[in-house]
């Protein structure tokens, strides 16, 4: 069985498969009416449950590699557009062309994609992906320069035209890559959030009609309420 922490979300599914046990040990006369509270259905909201905390810690980790790969792949494009723009610049090229290269690259230079693997939220990615995706255009914008001068033809292999579109590909592979991680894993929070934390059937809320249900059944202070009294469900929206 995969490990999982016992901290925040991870601690309520813990907390929620110990009130199972201790409804289960009542034996026959936990007997409520109310589907939801049986023990097969807590039993099955336990493990999905589970499965949605591990499948957010698997699809986190699926996005933070993807932004540790776009961001090794974007480290050297600034570097890399200051060659092209003195390759460019001593080409012979026309200098409206070269003086409109300069132009585009500033605009690379002057943007700052911000990245953070931890604690993300939506703002800070929309913020950040945006900034990748300006620098995809500035650089499209640039290499469509490039590719309408007839005297652009460096002989270093890395600053030429074919090796400059393979570097665009790059860019825009690990780009997609990241956006897809990224909505893969904001989806696995929207399911987590909804098994653990929905006002009517979530988790906490099932935690505690069980808890009512246990007191109604043998008092408020019966040793079996007790028990599970003690038990803390929190709502923990955050990652």
């Amino acid at each position: 069985m995969t490990s999982i922490s016992e901290t925040g979300h991870a601690k309520n599914v813990a907390n929620f498969q110990d009130l199972i046990s201790f409804c289960q040990g009542y034996g026959e006369p936990y007997n409520p009416f109310k589907e939801s509270l049986k023990i097969p259905q807590l039993q099955t909201h336990y493990q999905l449950a589970t499965n949605t905390i591990i499948l957010v810690h698997t699809q986190k980790t699926t996005f933070s590699i993807a932004t540790n790969e776009r961001r090794t792949e974007f480290a050297d494009l600034k570097p890399l557009a200051t060659r092209i723009i003195n390759a460019f610049a001593v080409s012979g090229a026309d200098p409206q062309a070269i003086a409109n290269a300069k132009s585009i690259n500033k605009k690379i230079q002057g943007t700052t994609p911000k990245n953070k693997n931890k604690d993300e939220n939506t703002q800070t990615i929309s913020t950040a992906q945006l900034s990748y995706d300006r620098l995809i255009d500035h650089f499209i914008n640039l290499l469509q320069i490039l590719q309408q001068s007839t005297t652009y033809t460096p002989n270093e292999p890395e600053l030429q035209l074919t090796s400059l579109q393979t570097k665009l590909t790059k860019l825009q592979t690990k780009n997609t890559n990241l956006i897809n991680a990224y909505t893969t894993y904001s989806n696995a929070l929207i399911q987590r959030n909804q098994v653990l934390y929905h006002p009517l059937t979530g988790l906490i809320q099932t935690a505690r009609e069980v808890k009512l249900y246990v007191k109604s059944l043998f008092g408020s202070n019966s040793p079996q309420y007790r028990q599970i009294s003690g038990l803390e469900f929190k709502i923990r929206k955050e990652e």
